[in-house]
């Protein structure tokens, strides 16, 4: 992962967890074949387009409420 980009998407997903979660949950569905939603002029590894399309909110996460019962 590139370093400056996992640094700017920090700043959007501050809770280290959770942005782990969003890059690893959206690079394994660029590995299966999904259209990343940024461009690039360079061949990025799925986790840096993860990372991209989160800084530049392509993509975004909700955090779900856990039942408790």
């Amino acid at each position: 992962m590139r370093d400056d980009y996992l640094k700017q998407a920090q700043e959007i997903i501050p809770d280290p967890n959770i942005l782990i979660n969003v890059v690893s949950r959206r690079a394994k569905q660029l590995k299966f074949g999904n259209k990343p939603l940024v461009e690039s002029l360079e061949r990025l590894d799925p986790e840096d387009i993860a990372l991209r399309e989160i800084i530049e909110g392509k993509i975004s996460y909700e955090l779900g409420e856990v039942d408790e019962d």
